[in-house]
C-alpha cells in the first residue's frame, strides 16, 4: 500500500508517564509513541494533575524525536485539560486549533485541531471522557453539537472514552460518526476493556486499525495505545 494514500492516527492515555511499576519514565512513553510510526498522535493525561499542570512528557524529548506539538494554550503544559496532540511529517500543517470545557461532575475538556495533510483537510477532536455514564452521555452530546456548528470537514474523534459497556452506547449518541470496532486496550498488562476509541466522520475510512502492544507498551502506562490507518473516500 502506498503510505502517502493513508494517514496513521493514534490515541494514547500516557497516565502522566507513570507506568504499571509506579515509576515515572517519559522515555518509555517515547519508545511506545515512536514505535507506532503514526503521523498524528492524540494524548490523554499528558500533563501533571496540579496547577500549573506542567507537561508530564517533556517538550525537549518530543523535539529531539522530531515531533511537533500543537499549541493548545496551556502555559508550560503539553496540551489542555491533559489532552495534547502531536504530529510529524513535512506534509502536515496546522490550520486552526481550539478547545472547550465538557459538562459533567469532573473537570473535563476536549481539544480540536484542523490540519492540512497528505490525504486532505482533517479535523481531529481529542478527548478524555468522564467516569460516570451520565457525564459521558452529556459530553458526547455536547461535542456532537459543537461539531455541527463548525465548517464541514472530514473529522476524527480519538481518545479515552472510559466506556466499559460492550453495547454500542456511544455509537447511538453520535449516529453521524462511525466508531471503529473496539479493541481491548485497558489495563495494559492484560487488556479487557476497549476504553480507547476512534470514530470517523463522513469522507474517511479506516483501512486497518488495532492496538499497539509491542514492549514496553505493556508497562509504560495503564493503557495501550490504539491506531488507525485512514484514507479519504468519496
Amino acid at each position: 500500500m502506498n503510505q502517502l494514500s493513508t494517514l496513521r492516527i493514534a490515541s494514547y492515555n500516557i497516565q502522566k508517564c507513570v507506568g504499571l511499576d509506579f515509576r515515572r519514565q517519559p522515555q518509555r512513553i517515547m519508545q511506545v509513541i515512536d514505535g507506532m510510526q503514526a503521523d498524528i498522535v492524540v494524548l490523554q493525561e499528558a500533563d501533571k494533575r496540579l496547577p500549573p499542570r506542567p507537561a508530564a512528557l517533556p517538550h525537549f524529548m518530543l523535539d529531539e524525536a522530531g515531533w511537533q506539538i500543537v499549541d493548545l494554550g496551556g502555559a508550560g503544559s503539553l496540551g489542555w485539560h491533559g489532552n495534547a496532540v502531536i504530529w510529524r511529517g513535512d506534509a502536515i500543517r496546522v490550520r486552526q486549533t481550539g478547545h472547550h470545557d465538557l459538562p459533567g461532575l469532573e473537570p473535563r475538556g476536549a481539544v480540536r485541531v484542523e490540519f492540512d495533510t497528505h490525504i486532505g483537510p482533517l479535523r481531529v477532536m481529542g478527548m478524555h471522557l468522564g467516569l460516570l455514564p451520565a457525564s459521558r452521555r452529556q459530553q458526547i452530546t455536547h461535542i456532537r453539537r459543537f461539531d455541527d456548528d463548525l465548517d464541514k470537514m472530514p473529522t476524527v474523534w480519538a481518545g479515552d472514552f472510559n466506556e466499559w459497556s460492550r453495547q454500542p452506547v456511544l455509537d447511538h449518541l453520535a449516529p453521524d460518526m462511525s466508531f471503529l470496532a473496539p479493541v481491548p486496550s485497558f489495563p495494559a498488562a492484560q487488556p479487557l476493556g476497549a476504553l480507547d476509541r476512534i470514530a470517523l466522520g463522513a469522507g474517511l475510512e479506516a483501512v486497518v486499525h488495532g492496538v499497539h502492544d509491542a514492549r514496553p507498551a505493556h508497562i509504560a502506562s495503564d493503557h495501550l495505545p490504539i491506531w488507525a490507518d485512514l484514507r479519504r473516500v468519496a
